[in-house]
């Protein structure tokens, strides 16, 4: 990728920080959007199925961003812009049908480099029970080199990246917003901690707040990475979901950690598994199905 077409790409994701689908639409006949600012208002609102009010804002504020030293400006705040052409762009994300176009990274990217990555995932209110089942399962998946990654929300999230972090793992963070807004507030060392030992990554540019629709495109990502996924408590209804539909859309390996039959945040797990998710309680179990794969493979 030419300097000139990665400061075009990143001018124009972060005034239209739209997943690769949508900038195709521009890109698919101009590859390096060397003609973008020559568009008209009412072309770009044709291609991009906007109105030609928005259509004239994209255009002027594009215009104003071309003037912006991106790479200066993220290399200062540490930032690391991954577009969908960098050579450590993980491939899964390609076979999404939405995948970012640019993913923002703080931290080691080189864990984008190994290609065992577990995904745990669970409730926001996620109990105790789901903490003493981490400790069963991440050591040995950790042991085995394999990298954690959950969403950093409250809850099962953080004790998923806790979990990876206190047994010598490493642990992927993807959140649902920009940089300059780190949520949840609660969450905030731990944030700072994955920032600074491990990695974080959002494809929103450092300015996007957090907002209700981000959480379930992050969720996409967090399945595109992932070789499986392991669902703690959660209830039938809850956002964990998203990332479960994803993960079973792209063929992914589901993993359900049985609970109390009592417990409400135990009809998720239980669910998954009476339709054909694969019950476990420790990490070998994990380790044993991926041996099961590499030896019929």
């Amino acid at each position: 990728m030419s300097k000139k077409f990665l400061q075009r790409l990143l001018a124009l994701h972060y005034v239209y920080p739209k997943p690769l689908n949508k900038l195709n639409l521009l890109l698919e006949k101009d590859l390096q959007l060397e003609r973008l600012h020559e568009q008209s208002a009412q072309q770009l609102s044709q291609k991009l199925l906007i109105s030609a009010a928005s259509a004239q804002q994209l255009k002027t504020a594009y215009a104003d961003s071309l003037k912006i030293p991106f790479e200066a400006v993220y290399e200062k705040h540490k930032i690391i812009p991954i577009s969908y052409l960098h050579p450590l762009y993980p491939k899964s994300l390609l076979e999404l049908f939405d995948p970012p176009a640019i993913l923002y990274a703080k931290g080691k990217t080189n864990l984008l480099d190994n290609p065992d990555r577990l995904a745990i995932i669970g409730s926001r209110k996620a109990t105790s029970y789901s903490r003493n089942a981490m400790e069963l399962i991440v050591p040995p998946v950790v042991e085995n080199n394999f990298v954690i990654i959950s969403g950093l929300a409250k809850g099962a999230d953080a004790m998923a990246h806790e979990t990876a972090i206190t047994f010598g793992g490493s642990t992927i963070a993807v959140t649902g917003s920009g940089f300059l807004h780190p949520y949840p507030k609660e969450n905030l060392n731990l944030h700072n901690i994955i920032e600074e030992n491990h990695l974080i990554i959002t494809e929103y540019p450092p300015y996007m707040p957090p907002k209700k629709w981000n959480f379930p495109m992050r969720n996409r990502i967090i399945s595109g990475l992932s070789r499986g996924i392991v669902v703690t408590e959660a209830q039938t209804k809850s956002g964990t979901w998203s990332t479960v539909d994803h993960a079973i859309e792209h063929g992914k390996d589901i993993f359900a950690v049985p609970g109390n039959i009592f417990s409400p945040l135990s009809e998720g797990p239980h669910k998954l598994i009476s339709e054909g998710a694969k019950p476990v309680w420790n990490g070998w179990q994990v380790l044993e199905e991926y041996r099961q794969l590499v030896s019929k493979n």
